[in-house]
């Protein structure tokens, strides 16, 4: 039994490392489970506007960090400026800078944006008194605290204390009134929260929605009450709950700072695309240092390994169906290959195909026999005639107009002229009733093979997922150790039933 433990450790580990690959690459890196999903990718552009005076100008602007969203790509368009873009945990920014600069000037900053795959939630306050309050003069002070005494009289805890402060803010109350005569709305709420203890944070949000142009940031407010933050919006800009919200600056003292330059402006325009789930993901994983992917190969090699990938599918078809089910075949790993040509030639047309190919050197293959030639000199005058035999099929077809019989190219013609070989020893040691049973085998594990092997499903999987095929060599190894009795080779025993 303990010479067994390191097989099953080493079916563990494949198994472990197999799902985890497939779990990374979908939840971390959002790589779909199925394949043509779409995602939506918005594009917002800043169009910044600004008189130079003739000196040294530098222009700053703050990028959003919202953890809701990821940057896919993002570009600058600017006349022989120089660009800097800085990024890190605490803020993200662009810097814009030259030498001189007089007149109207314009720069552009575009940045491609999707939802997140695993937002990261904000960090609550260490301390609820880590922030003084702001020192209010009369009679703000007074009308402050009257708010705060008649929002505190009808709550019961924060959560409730924060919602009759936004009610009595949209309301006509006289104390708060006063306050909005020198404050705005959102300023006004931020201050009574400070005054009440609660964490409170001045955020801007950008509303995403398609084709919109000339667009502006909304204040508003983010709250921590009862252990959560709250996002609210005071301002009179009626949002759109379908399209999302990207918080664009959060505490930070300006979007945008000008210096050297006046009457600067900034407006924003978004557009709304959707493109392939696969293909963005993996442009993302490509940026990750861990990131490891096929997409990261030149289109060649992709495509040649969209094929390679397919070939463990089919072997695992194969040992199932030959360890298991107990389907006779002529080689080992001949279907694979047939299945494979199929893919290439279409079902029906490989097999009308491959049967001729072989039917016919069959016949030609009975009369070398009677010739005794060596073994090495016999297969590479099979792989002649087999050559010649596709040849001829291929000049017939053009010459009667079945284009679709052109493709019985695609076969691999070492592997017939072995299939030849093989079915011609088997007929003249076993007959011709073995022969037509290996060969029935044959076709029927690579007409399997190849129905797995063209699905859409299985072909992303096998291509994007690479993990798959670490399962299934685990898969293959747990069959490998079976010894019982094969499905089809019960039918001995019907009489006992």
């Amino acid at each position: 039994m303990n010479s067994r433990l390191p097989f099953f450790f080493l079916l563990f580990v494949l198994i472990a490392v197999g799902l985890g690959s497939i779990y990374y690459r979908y939840a971390q890196t959002g790589v779909p489970l199925t394949p043509g999903q779409r995602i939506d990718v918005w594009q917002v552009e800043a169009q910044i506007e600004f008189q130079g005076l003739g000196e040294p100008v530098t222009v700053t602007l703050n990028l959003p960090g919202d953890s809701q969203f990821e940057l896919l790509e993002e570009f600058t368009a600017s006349p022989a400026y120089g660009v800097n873009i800085a990024r890190d945990e605490q803020q993200s920014k662009v810097v814009w800078s030259k030498r001189e600069v007089t007149g109207p000037q314009t720069l552009y900053y575009k940045g491609s944006y999707k939802e997140a795959l695993n937002p990261t939630s904000d960090i609550a306050p260490a301390l609820v008194n880590n922030a003084t309050p702001t020192l209010l003069i009369e009679p703000y002070a007074s009308s402050a605290k009257a708010v705060l005494a008649q929002a505190t009289s009808q709550s019961g805890n924060q959560e409730t204390l924060v919602e009759q402060v936004v009610q009595l803010i949209n309301s006509d109350n006289q104390n708060v009134a006063m306050l909005l005569s020198r404050y705005s709305r959102t300023r006004t709420f931020t201050l009574l929260m400070e005054q009440a203890n609660i964490p409170v944070k001045s955020v801007r949000g950008l509303q995403l929605e398609d084709e919109r142009r000339n667009q502006s940031l909304i204040p508003m407010v983010k709250v921590y009450a009862d252990k959560e933050w709250r996002l609210l919006n005071l301002s009179r800009v009626v949002l759109d709950e379908e399209n999302p919200l990207m918080i664009w600056l959060e505490e930070q003292p300006f979007l945008l700072d000008v210096v050297g330059g006046e009457d600067s402006s900034i407006r924003f325009a978004i557009s709304k695309f959707r493109t392939s789930a696969v293909s963005e993901a993996n442009k993302v994983a490509r940026q990750n240092a861990w990131g490891f992917g096929l997409y990261s190969l030149p289109i060649a090699e992709q495509n040649l390994f969209r094929s390679i990938l397919l070939l463990p599918i089919g072997a695992l078809v194969v040992v199932f169906l030959r360890i298991l089910v107990g389907v006779r075949c002529s080689g080992t790993f001949m279907p694979i290959l047939i299945a494979t040509a199929f893919i290439q030639t279409e079902l029906l047309n490989g097999l009308l195909g491959f049967t001729l190919v072989v039917a016919a050197g069959l016949v030609i293959r009975s009369y070398l026999s009677h010739l005794n030639l060596l073994m090495v000199s016999r297969i590479s005058a099979v792989v002649i005639v087999v050559i010649g035999i596709i040849i001829a099929f291929t000049v017939f077809a053009f010459r009667m107009g079945l284009t679709e019989a052109l493709t019985i190219t695609f076969f691999p013609m070492v592997i017939m002229a072995w299939t030849i070989e093989r079915m011609s020893i088997l007929w003249e040691e076993e007959g011709a009733r073995e022969v037509l049973v290996q060969g029935m085998g044959s076709l029927f594990i690579a007409i399997v093979a190849y129905l797995l092997m063209d699905n859409q499903l299985v072909r992303h999987w096998a291509f994007n997922f690479l993990g798959v095929h670490v399962l299934i060599m685990a898969a293959i190894l747990m069959m490998g150790q079976y010894t019982g009795y094969r499905l089809l080779e019960l039918r001995r025993f019907k009489p006992l039933a």
